[in-house]
């Protein structure tokens, strides 16, 4: 069995390559006391990066690899060269269970595609799902997926999505009844399409899982704090995530122009500076940063490719929670019970 205590690094994917992904790794060490490293890529370039951190001395471990997986590389090009590749070898890891779980800032086609062929869907799952947190007004994150991973998605699908971003939500968010609802252009019940219908149906009956199914939810309402799981495919997902995204920007991008137009408002920023920097730490993708590919036999991590050193260090902290809580046995037990009462039902 694989030791959640050991976490397969791609150390030269992402914006910044190793200087990025090992000062992340040395802030997961502090804030990890028992968690241990594997660091895939060129060896003297991670070398020269760990030269300022020498308490990862004995916490670390280095793979040589010369081959990387470049942002422009197509997901197939990726798996013909995968067994040569930093990302290629961090995912092996995870499937010879040398590691708990795999962090990457690399190709997300890519590490899609590797992932997807090494360690297989999980039984029960006919598709893996990109699922990441969001920020809210809430009391805690909620949990989006499919952000990308599936363009076009059936019922099935969607319950299954369901089904593995409550599990995601229990174990990341400690939430025991996470409520849960389906991504439409409206909240009545005759509004969506036939798979959201479905899906809905399927989920209402479900009353007998952990989480709580409240129907549909509009996109202008993802930030309330009124919904922990928000289910959706993968096209409208990522719509809806860039579209986060960029209204963040260009709020802040507003309010840094508004401040700096006069001398008066410049004497408001400072008055409002403290409240500023909450909002910007709220926003800061780096606070949010580790998005799931969840359905796969084994934890699957992607960073953001421009995250910083602490954004890099959260991704960690996610994948150490999902290894150490073992989502992939919550995500089992969650499927079987949801088979086995269908299964019933069906038998009467």
């Amino acid at each position: 069995m694989a030791s959640p205590s050991l976490i397969a690094i791609d150390a030269m994917g992402g914006d910044g390559g190793p200087a990025v992904m090992v000062a992340g790794v040395a802030i997961a060490a502090t804030r990890y006391s028992g968690q241990r490293f594997l660091l895939f890529g060129n060896e003297m370039a991670i070398r020269d990066q760990l030269a300022a951190h020498p308490r990862l001395a004995d916490r670390v471990e280095v793979v040589h690899v010369e081959g990387t997986v470049s942002g422009e590389d197509k997901p197939s090009q990726a798996i013909r060269r995968a067994k040569s590749t930093s990302m290629g070898l961090a995912i092996n890891a995870v499937k010879t269970q040398a590691a708990g779980a795999v962090v990457s800032a690399g190709n997300t086609g890519a590490m899609m595609a590797m992932a997807k062929l090494a360690l297989r869907t999980m039984k029960g799952i006919d598709r893996p799902a990109l699922a990441a947190l969001l920020p809210t007004l809430g009391d805690n994150d909620l949990v989006m997926l499919d952000l990308g991973a599936n363009t076009e998605c059936d019922a099935d699908n969607l319950v299954q999505f369901a089904l593995m971003g409550a599990a995601y939500s229990r174990t990341v968010l400690g939430l025991q009844n996470p409520r849960v609802r389906l991504l439409n252009i409206g909240t009545e019940e005759l509004k969506g399409t036939d798979a959201l219908k479905e899906a809905a149906a399927t989920l209402r009956e479900a009353d007998y899982l952990a989480m709580r199914f409240d129907g549909f939810i509009e996109g202008d309402r993802l930030g309330r704090g009124e919904v922990d799981v928000v289910v959706t495919d993968g096209f409208s997902g990522n719509i809806a995530l860039k579209a986060i995204e960029g209204t963040a920007r260009f709020v802040a991008d507003l309010l840094r122009r508004a401040f700096t137009s006069s001398v008066r408002s410049k004497f408001g920023f400072l008055i409002s500076k403290p409240a500023m920097h909450l909002l910007r730490v709220h926003l800061d993708p780096n606070n949010h940063n580790g998005a799931v590919f969840l359905g796969l036999n084994g934890i699957v991590v992607k960073s953001h490719g421009g995250a910083d050193a602490q954004g890099v260090a959260n991704a960690i902290g996610v994948a150490a929670k999902l290894a150490t809580d073992d989502i992939t046995r919550r995500i089992t037990e969650d499927l079987e019970n949801f088979r086995s009462h269908a299964a019933s039902v069906a038998a009467l």
